[in-house]
């Protein structure tokens, strides 16, 4: 039985490493690594603290909610927390929806007046 281990495959390594190398050249130009570069890792909203154990709990935040919108300068984005991103979408999305600018249909305006017999029960009121 051998114990000599086999021999390295240098030209596979390079390669491994050549290709882990242009893997994170393509990650760099991301606009999240960007943004991580860019900005300190605190969540805009909370304050929360991130280090590299919960640094995939720390979210690109698209302030104009336009992904494909990303400025060099990073003017576009904010890191926020996976918690305070979810809540800043639902707020979005509850705005929109408000504004009557989804596909549903607009409410009819009221037709009735709360106040159509009010002088007539004033009146009363003051007789009894």
């Amino acid at each position: 039985m051998s114990t000599r281990n086999p021999p390295l495959d240098h030209a596979r390594l390079d390669r491994i490493v050549a290709e882990a190398r242009r893997a994170t050249e393509q990650r760099e130009l991301g606009y999240r690594e960007r943004a991580l570069k860019m900005y300190p890792w605190i969540c805009g909203r909370c304050g929360r603290e991130f280090n590299r154990s919960n640094l995939q709990e720390l979210t690109v935040h698209h302030r104009n909610h336009d992904h494909d919108f990303n400025p060099p300068d990073g003017s576009n984005w904010e890191l926020l927390c996976v918690y305070c991103h979810d809540n800043e979408h639902s707020r979005h999305i509850d705005h929109v929806r408000g504004a009557g600018y989804d596909d549903e249909a607009v409410a009819a305006p009221a037709t009735g007046n709360p106040f159509a017999d009010l002088k007539a029960m004033m009146a009363r009121k003051r007789e009894s």
